[in-house]
């Protein structure tokens, strides 16, 4: 059943980095809510309680948010901006109303450095316009090399080999990719997963178990989810395991936790020329 559609007019649509986006100067949400539905989403949480019980059939849409970039009397020349903390801008709902991309090529003229983090391969249709950015990177979310692990979690997205072949494309046109295994779900073959994600030309990678409930006001993975990975066998030594060779297989490129997030290597590799001046 389609999500449920609610189009509306956002206060604001950059908010300043915090937590473990902290190092960025602002994160972008084009969307409230996320048709993916993943069962660890942390960012269900963030909903209203009565919206939390449904996460993943409603989503709600900025239908001012280029409008709002638009007028912004802030610069953005060098800020860091990470889309999206609490979505996924290339959700279904996207290939028909295009908001994320009529955002990119604000965010481009206005000089900001960017971040996307998706699961869809949706997104090599906006590489013309990323291509525009002078700094960019896309993050793929890619959490386990098992379609049978990926239907009990996240059974709602695409297939993992659609995934990685959007890496290779989005790569091969030469901008950065990095692979985001966040949170890290039972793998079948932790060596030749590595081989597999080093394989798309990605230039980084970061890994993480479930994000702990720390208390209110911090999302942490579902019930759900836990139970699925309780069910699996799938532990924190479990996890470490998987970790470790994982690591192995893609130092120095790869990084644990919130670090795997850094903006630092927006900042430090070398800048791209945009497409406009080439």
């Amino acid at each position: 059943m389609p999500p449920e559609i609610e189009q509306y007019d956002a206060a604001q649509i950059l908010t300043p980095g915090a937590g473990y986006l902290r190092e960025y100067d602002y994160s972008l949400n084009p969307y409230v809510g996320c048709a993916f539905g993943c069962s660890y989403c942390y960012a269900a949480f963030f909903a209203p309680p009565a919206k939390q019980q449904t996460w993943g059939d409603w989503v709600r849409v900025k239908r001012n948010a280029a409008a709002k970039l638009s007028r912004l009397r802030r610069s953005l020349v060098g800020k860091t901006i990470y889309m999206s903390s609490a979505t996924d801008p290339y959700q279904p709902i996207e290939r028909r109303l295009e908001l994320t991309r009529s955002l990119l090529p604000i965010l481009a003229d206005m000089g900001a450095y960017l971040v996307v983090q998706t699961r869809s391969p949706l997104v090599v249709r906006d590489i013309d316009l990323l291509q525009r950015f002078e700094r960019v990177c896309v993050n793929f979310s890619v959490t386990t090399d098992s379609e049978a692990v990926r239907r009990a979690f996240e059974p709602r997205n695409p297939p993992i080999a659609n995934r990685l072949q959007a890496a290779r494309v989005v790569a091969d046109a030469g901008i950065p990719v990095a692979i985001t295994m966040t949170p890290l779900l039972p793998i079948d073959d932790p060596a030749h997963f590595a081989l597999t994600m080093a394989d798309t030309g990605a230039s980084r990678f970061a890994v993480e178990s479930f994000t702990p409930t720390l208390g209110h006001f911090r999302g942490g993975t579902g019930e759900e989810a836990r139970a699925v990975a309780s069910r699996l066998g799938w532990d924190r030594a479990a996890y470490r395991s998987a970790r470790d060779a994982l690591i192995a297989g893609l130092t120095p490129n790869v990084r644990e936790g919130a670090a795997g997030f850094s903006p630092d290597y927006l900042l430090s590799s070398p800048a791209r020329r945009s497409k406009s001046s080439r």
